[in-house]
């Protein structure tokens, strides 16, 4: 601090502003196997504090689940979240629907994209963004099984490409 008469400055350091912090707690890689992802939304979601503990533990399961827009509102169904050993007799249901938090405007956008035929709203991660639980939910269309061959073959084909060029750069 420098003292001038009678105005005083003061010498501010800047603060570091931490970054938002996203740790993926589960994912749903095969979602991606079997979906083209059309579009890609974050959303809340309603948990109860037992289920949060259990997803922090990542002792959760996407597999089989989706979302639907039902009395404009999104639910998320078919995802697992196992029973939290350290709770009381009040545990949560690992099977029960949760509701997705998103704003009107969104829910019309989405309830307008599902009417197509063969789009769907499939969850593709859960992950934690400063402290609250975000599931990120995707809008897609299902793979025929020739697309997903050719998905495979190009995924390959790409890795022989780097490893050849690899080999090729260190010289073996």
């Amino acid at each position: 601090m420098i003292v001038v008469g009678f105005f005083v400055t003061i010498n501010v350091m800047a603060k570091e502003v931490p970054i938002q912090e996203e740790r993926i707690a589960i994912s749903n890689r095969k979602a991606r196997h079997d979906y083209e992802v059309v579009s890609t939304m974050e959303t809340g979601i309603v948990l109860r504090g037992s289920e949060v503990k259990s997803i922090r533990f990542g002792n959760a399961n996407l597999l089989d689940s989706y979302a639907q827009v039902r009395d404009g509102e999104v639910w998320l169904s078919g995802m697992h979240i196992n029973p939290y050993e350290h709770a009381a007799v009040t545990n949560h249901d690992p099977r029960r629907e949760r509701k997705l938090l998103l704003h009107r405007k969104e829910i019309r956008k989405l309830i307008g994209k599902t009417a197509e035929k063969g789009l769907t709203l499939i969850p593709l991660k859960v992950y934690f963004k400063d402290g609250r639980v975000k599931v990120e939910i995707g809008l897609c269309r299902g793979k025929k099984s020739y697309d997903k061959r050719a998905a495979i073959a190009e995924r390959e084909s790409e890795r022989e490409l780097r490893r050849h060029s690899h080999v090729r750069n260190t010289g073996e």
